[in-house]
Order: structure tokens, then C-alpha cells, then sequence
């Protein structure tokens, strides 16, 4: 079975995501994790991320695996350098190149196939599984996004900078050539804005079970 749920960044979706799996004892796929390690793999390589050709070339040759929420790269477990605002800056531009897109996509419908799995991402309720059983949109405001990324402490921006960087963003994701980020039309729909991860776990498991 797929559980597919898409949102803008930092609307918590993949932290939900995560916790219905592991109430569900299903696999955890985040999406956005195999388009960093992309863009990782790009950078060490010293690949220029503008030339969408070389990209294309590079994500077509690396071997990327997925296994328990970590990334390995040709063996190389990358994870823990995902998460930096240099690898935010680039990889959502980097996922807007189709053949990566499609790239991404095999990957993740290879691993389901073996798997019952919650995917997060961006298109994954209208592109990757659009007949899932369960497919859900996670949402919140740009404020309540920007400030639940500050509170993580990863990244050296100010508030206000996130806030900005996240609204940019959103608008790359939601006028991308191929899987651009919007509400399907019989997607179930959750504002977690004024929400704690708890009230919109038990709302997510209320609709699945």
C-alpha cells in the first residue's frame, strides 16, 4: 500500500510522514532527501548545477539507495549533510530539471513495488502515485513554516531571511515544468499551521485506519 503526501517545505510533512510509518510499520521515503543527495553528489564533483546536461548525466551514472531514512551515494551514506543552506539554495532549482524528475520518480516507484511505503514530496499525489489509497496535502502558512525551520537550528539565516527563502521556494515548486506543486482536486486536505505534530498525526491515522 502508498500513503502519498505532498506540501510546500516546512509544513511538517515529513516529520508526519515518518511517524505514520513507523505507526504503520511501513517505509519511509522522502523525496526531497534523493533530489539533495543529487545535488550533493553535484557539488563534491564540482559539477556547475546550471548546466542541466551534466546533471542529467551525473544523476543517470550515481548509485543512489535508500534504506531506513538514509541516503547513501555510491555506498557513501550522505544524510548528515543534506540539511545545509547551501543544498537548500540548489536542489529545489535542480529538481525542476525533467529527466532528474524522472530519474527520482523510477527510483521511488522501484522501491514500493517491494514495500508498503509513505512518500513525501512534492508531486507524489499527482504525478508519482496518483491512484494511491491514501493520498494527503500538508500545508501551513509561510510564517508557521519559516519559524518551525528556525527552531530547528540547522541553518545560519534569521527568521526573516528563512521566511523569504522558503516563499522563493514555493514558487519555483509550484511553476515547475513537470510535477509543480498543487491540490488535486480529491487530495485530502490538512492546514497544520496552528497544529501540533501529535493533533495532525491522530488526524492523518483518523483518515487512514
Amino acid at each position: 500500500m502508498v500513503i502519498a503526501i505532498d506540501g510546500p517545505a516546512g509544513s511538517g510533512k515529513s516529520t508526519i510522514a515518518k511517524m505514520v510509518a513507523e505507526g504503520k510499520g511501513f517505509t519511509y521515503i522522502n523525496s526531497g532527501k534523493l533530489y539533495r543527495a543529487i545535488t550533493l553528489g553535484c557539488l563534491q564533483a564540482g559539477i556547475d548545477l546550471k548546466n542541466s546536461e551534466k546533471v542529467i548525466e551525473f544523476a543517470k551514472n550515481i548509485d543512489i539507495t535508500y534504506e531506513k531514512d538514509q541516503v547513501f551515494l555510491d555506498g557513501k551514506d550522505v544524510t548528515a549533510f543534506l540539511h545545509t543552506d547551501e543544498i537548500d539554495r540548489h536542489s529545489s532549482p535542480l529538481s525542476a530539471i525533467v529527466p532528474v524528475r524522472h530519474i527520482v520518480n523510477d527510483l521511488i516507484r522501484k522501491i514500493a513495488r517491494d514495500s508498503n511505503i509513505v512518500v513525501e514530496g512534492r508531486d507524489m499525489t499527482t504525478v508519482v502515485f496518483p491512484d494511491a489509497r491514501h493520498r494527503f496535502y500538508i500545508d501551513a502558512s509561510a510564517d508557521a513554516r519559516a519559524k518551525r525551520r528556525f527552531d530547528q537550528g540547522v541553518s545560519n539565516l534569521s527568521l526573516e531571511e528563512i521566511k523569504t527563502a522558503i516563499l522563493q521556494r514555493d514558487e519555483i515548486d509550484k511553476n515547475k515544468e513537470e510535477g509543480s506543486l498543487k491540490i488535486a482536486p480529491d487530495v485530502q486536505y490538512l492546514d497544520t499551521s496552528d497544529l501540533t505534530i501529535i493533533e495532525v498525526y491522530d488526524k492523518l491515522i483518523d483518515k487512514i485506519d
